[in-house]
């Protein structure tokens, strides 16, 4: 899975973040409401699997909406 993939790479090059856009949520119209659990959820697991990898992780979303969905998939207020 690619994003497993990225993941491991900034350990890779001596790097401890990445950033992931909400990809094929925009353009391609992919839904939030199912692409952000999905890439919470993979995240979530492979930092539980590997806590001292990364120090941040950060979706890159295109508003406000968007937002609110990863929020809401993360469980935060």
């Amino acid at each position: 899975m690619a994003a497993l993939r990225a993941l491991k790479a900034p350990g890779k090059h001596g790097l401890r973040s990445i950033a992931f856009p909400s990809i094929s949520t925009g353009a391609y119209r992919y839904p939030i409401g199912k692409a952000a659990p999905v890439a919470v959820d993979v995240v979530a697991d492979w930092l539980a699997g590997h806590p001292d990898e990364l120090d941040l992780v950060r979706f890159v979303l295109f508003g406000e909406g968007d937002l609110a969905v990863y929020r809401e998939a993360l469980g935060a207020p």
